[in-house]
């Protein structure tokens, strides 16, 4: 895909809503996986920029893939509460990456925070607080 920067590829996650939110893109870093997503025309709200639930829904998936891959086998996962702060829009055609990381994860509940840029521009930043589904 050409529009995608290198080092990305298809996210092998994927459910119903996502499917319809995204496409969306992971990348291993040094210490995450980050989230990326391309802004389209659907991605836009009445003043042609990315509406705030897809920068929202993006930090919900960052975040939580983030605890999903850090054990084997995976975790599965709930958010208790996302917390956002907008600091700027995203505009269509903008190639935008979430970065997550944990804070602290315990036996039950996990805690993280990251942000949302598009190029140097910080878009968001968000912090969440996760149910951790072990059996």
């Amino acid at each position: 895909m050409a529009d995608v920067p290198e080092g990305f590829a298809p996210a092998t996650f994927s459910t119903g809503f996502l499917d319809v939110a995204g496409p969306y893109f992971t990348r291993k870093e040094a210490d995450h996986v980050a989230v990326g997503i391309r802004i389209a025309d659907g991605h836009l709200n009445g003043i042609n920029v990315a509406h705030g639930g897809v920068l929202t829904t993006l930090a919900d998936v960052a975040l939580s893939y983030q605890l999903f891959v850090s054990e084997k086998p995976r975790l599965p996962i709930a958010t208790i509460n996302l917390n956002t702060n907008f600091l700027t829009g995203a505009k269509l055609g903008d190639w935008v990456v979430a970065h997550a990381h944990i804070d602290r994860k315990g036996k039950r509940t996990a805690y993280c925070h990251g942000e949302i840029i598009a190029g140097e521009q910080v878009l968001m930043t968000m912090t969440g607080v996760f149910a951790l589904l072990r059996k």
